[in-house]
């Protein structure tokens, strides 16, 4: 089992930036991929941004040119800078690990980006 601890959400106005972390302990194989879902009210949870323990990376087309998620493998983080943020940006943002043990969770934490 992987545990996952998040911060750096918050309430920011639209065109500010906000940099998330999220920090993994536990049972973490090598290979292994992390990353950031989003969910906002009344709407499905949706892949933000994804890196592998290579460092490829994949991004929804909505956040592509403002997003940036980053690891470091050596301390098991992962990191998304969000720059030129939007109303719609706004959501619970949740940690992810996938690994052959299956994929753990974070707790979530808030962004929200007022106009």
């Amino acid at each position: 089992q992987v545990q996952l601890v998040e911060s750096g959400g918050g309430l920011v106005q639209a065109g500010e930036s906000l940099r998330l972390s999220c920090a993994a302990s536990g049972s973490i194989f090598s290979n292994n991929v992390m990353g950031w879902y989003r969910q906002a009210p009344g709407k499905q949870r949706e892949l933000v941004a994804r890196i592998t323990s290579g460092g490829s990376t994949n991004y929804r087309d909505s956040v592509k040119g403002r997003f940036t998620i980053s690891r470091d493998n050596a301390k098991n983080t992962v990191d998304l800078q969000m720059n030129s943020l939007k109303p719609e940006d706004t959501a619970v943002y949740y940690c992810f690990h996938g690994g052959p043990g299956g994929t753990s969770w974070g707790q979530g934490t808030q962004v929200t980006v007022s106009s």
